[in-house]
Order: structure tokens, then C-alpha cells, then sequence
């Protein structure tokens, strides 16, 4: 059980409860208060309990944070390694990397970062377990201007599919990078794509209508 909502006279009530079903203390967990309810007149009349939702946090948050700082370190780069919880996505956390020589740690097109993002999604998630955690690897918003960049490349090469009635085929990139081409152009009706090969080696085709 990693979530439950809990009822109680007050919110300190509620979370007591709460803390007790989950077996873990409140530094492990994320409070979200619903309803501070009322005690009514008197502690009596027009009473309403307190509501409250409890999101056990998950101890693959910080393995994904020390697997990656460990080989951040052994690298010696003077990078230091931050981990970037969402509100409302706890099935995935971003490892931010940031300082000099971030060039290293991205490679050519991203893909030692690739490597980084996947090797670190394989040991926090080794045990195949229903609590699947996404990480994503990033280095101080690289992954934002790489989809920019994809973006810009997939409607200039859609442009130039249509111009001379060809299709164009793009170099392999990895899944993720794919889907960015795929769902830039599938509102273009002059346009459809499709994805070609077997990875690594998996190529986008660009063929106009």
C-alpha cells in the first residue's frame, strides 16, 4: 500500500491513522489535506472529520539518486547530481546533472546520457515489481532543447518530403526521441510516418500523402 485516504477528529488525527496503516513515520510520506473538517458547536452539533491523502514515499526515489550520484562521482567532473520530485507524477523523478563538463556526461546527440538514464531505470526497477519508478536523466534542461531541436528537424524534413513527392528517412534514434518526430508531424494530413528497422538501428520515414 503506497497511497490511502484517511478520516480522523483532526488532521494530526487523520495522519496518526495514516501513519499506522502505512508502517512508516511522517518524514516518509506526503500529506495532502483535504478536508481540515469542522468540530461543530460544542465539539458536538455539525461536526465533520478531517480528511487527509497519504503518499507513502518511495525508497526507489533514493536509490535512483545515490546509483547515479555514484557514477557521477567515479567519473571525478565536479558534477553534482540533484533529484527533481514531481507533484503529481510519483511513478517518475528527474535526476538533474549540473556544473562544467556537462558535455561528457551528455555525449554526441545525448547518447551517453542515454545510456546513464537507462542504466540507472535498470537498477532501481531490477526486481520487476509492480512499483515501476520512470527516472529521467537530465543535464540542466537538455532534454527540453533536444526536443526542440527534433521538433524543428521533423517539420523541415516534412517539408521537404512533400516538396519533392519523396519520402525521407531519418538516422536510428532511440524510442523516446522517435515518439517526439512521430507526434510532431501526426497532425499534418500531407504527411504520415512510420518507424522502419530493429533497434538500436531504428530509423523514422517520412513519406508524403
Amino acid at each position: 500500500m503506497k497511497e490511502i485516504i484517511q478520516e480522523g477528529k483532526t488532521v494530526e488525527d487523520a495522519l496518526d491513522k495514516a501513519l499506522e496503516k502505512l508502517s512508516t513515520t511522517k518524514d516518509k510520506v506526503e500529506v495532502e489535506v483535504l478536508d481540515e473538517g469542522n468540530k461543530g458547536f460544542l465539539g458536538l452539533l455539525g461536526s465533520k472529520d478531517a480528511k487527509i491523502k497519504v503518499i507513502k514515499k518511495d525508497d526507489k526515489h533514493k536509490k535512483a539518486l545515490k546509483f547515479m550520484t555514484k557514477i557521477i562521482d567515479k567519473m571525478n567532473l565536479g558534477i553534482d547530481v540533484e533529484k527533481i520530485e514531481s507533484e503529481t507524477n510519483h511513478e517518475q523523478v528527474v535526476i538533474n546533472l549540473t556544473g562544467p563538463n556537462l558535455g561528457i556526461v551528455i555525449g554526441r546527440r545525448g547518447k551517453t546520457l542515454d545510456a546513464l538514464q537507462y542504466l540507472t531505470n535498470l537498477a532501481v526497477n531490477k526486481h520487476h515489481d509492480d512499483d515501476h519508478l520512470r527516472v529521467i536523466v537530465d543535464a540542466e534542461g537538455y532534454r527540453e532543447r533536444r526536443k526542440g531541436t527534433l521538433q524543428d528537424l521533423a517539420l523541415r524534413l516534412a517539408s521537404k518530403a512533400k516538396a519533392k513527392g519523396k519520402k525521407v528517412v531519418l538516422e536510428p534514434m532511440p524510442p523516446h526521441e522517435r515518439r517526439i518526430i512521430h507526434s510532431t508531424l501526426q497532425e499534418d494530413p500531407k504527411v504520415r510516418t512510420h518507424s522502419e528497422g530493429q533497434d538500436p538501428y531504428r530509423k523514422v520515414i517520412i513519406v508524403a500523402q
